[in-house]
């Protein structure tokens, strides 16, 4: 029997959250979709901060750029700000209940909105609408329940 390497499931919980980037929604949900890559990007770096690094997000947002069909780079330089802060802090996140979790994520969350809105305009001159946002709030509210999921798949396939 062949065991499957534990990074593998890292790597999947990805994936997945890569498909969940381009899954159809309805039109009046679709702008409350939360960054699925960049949560679950966000639990890895504050479980597994020796794995997943600022290169694993820099190639994930890059891998958001080619789906979704921005400018290359854009997400990529959000991801790696993002990824950056929080590896940075990682062990005064962890000791955080995971409300004040949810609100630094909400805050994190909006400076990276702020960069893919800042790289937008310059490059293509998109104009800012307050929809834009609304991935922010659907992070808060979405995160505890990625915490508490990835912790328990983490946790039971011993990942480390």
């Amino acid at each position: 029997m062949v065991l499957v390497p534990r990074l593998f499931w890292l790597y999947l919980t990805l994936l997945l959250a890569l498909l969940l980037v381009v899954m159809p929604l309805p039109a009046e949900v679709r702008m409350f979709r939360p960054d699925w890559p960049l949560l679950v990007l966000a639990y890895w770096a504050l479980a597994l901060p020796q794995r997943v690094s600022i290169g694993t997000a820099f190639t994930l947002g890059f891998i958001v750029d080619v789906m979704v069909g921005t400018v290359l780079g854009v997400n990529s330089a959000g991801y790696a700000v993002f990824i950056y802060i929080i590896s940075a802090n990682h062990l005064k996140i962890r000791n955080f209940s995971i409300l004040q979790q949810s609100l630094l994520l909400g805050l994190l969350l909006l400076l990276y909105h702020f960069i893919i809105f800042g790289l937008s305009h310059f490059l293509t001159g998109v104009y800012f609408r307050a929809a834009y946002l609304w991935p922010v709030l659907s992070g808060m509210l979405v995160w505890p329940y990625i915490f508490l999921f990835l912790r328990r798949f983490r946790r039971q396939l011993k990942i480390q």
